[in-house]
C-alpha cells in the first residue's frame, strides 16, 4: 500500500511541475485511462494467439510504457476520487469471490450470474 502512496506522489508532483492539474478533471483523465488502455490493446490486434504470445515477449519494454501509462492514470484519478486503491481492489476481490465460488466456476469464463 505504501509503495502506490510514494508512486502516486511521484505522478502528482509530476503533474504539479507542470501546471497541468488545470486539464486533470475526472472526466479527461478518465478518458485517457480508457485511450492508454486501449494503446496496451493495439499491441494484440488482428494477432492470433501465438502471435499474441509471442509480441508478448518481444514487445516487453513498449507494453510496460503503455501499462505504466495507464497505471499512471488509475493511480491519480484513484487518488483525486479519494479512493483508497489497495482497500478498493481488496474489496472488490471479496465480492468477486462471493460472485465466482470455486467450486462453481473453476476452468469455466462463465459469467456469474449463468453459474
Amino acid at each position: 500500500m505504501g509503495e502506490i502512496k510514494e508512486i502516486t506522489k511521484k505522478i502528482k508532483k509530476f503533474r504539479s511541475e507542470r501546471d497541468w492539474a488545470q486539464f486533470h478533471n475526472h472526466k479527461d483523465v478518465a478518458l485517457s485511462l480508457v485511450l492508454e488502455a486501449s494503446e496496451v490493446l493495439e499491441h494484440f490486434q488482428w494477432k492470433s494467439l501465438e502471435e499474441v504470445e509471442e509480441h508478448g515477449r518481444d514487445a516487453q519494454e513498449e507494453l510496460a510504457d503503455e501499462l505504466a501509462d495507464v497505471a499512471v492514470y488509475l493511480f491519480e484519478l484513484a487518488d483525486d476520487l479519494k479512493i483508497d486503491l489497495p482497500r478498493a481492489i481488496t474489496t472488490k476481490m471479496k465480492k468477486n469471490a462471493l460472485k465466482y465460488p470455486v467450486e462453481k466456476c473453476i476452468g469455466r469464463h462463465t459469467k456469474y450470474n449463468k453459474l
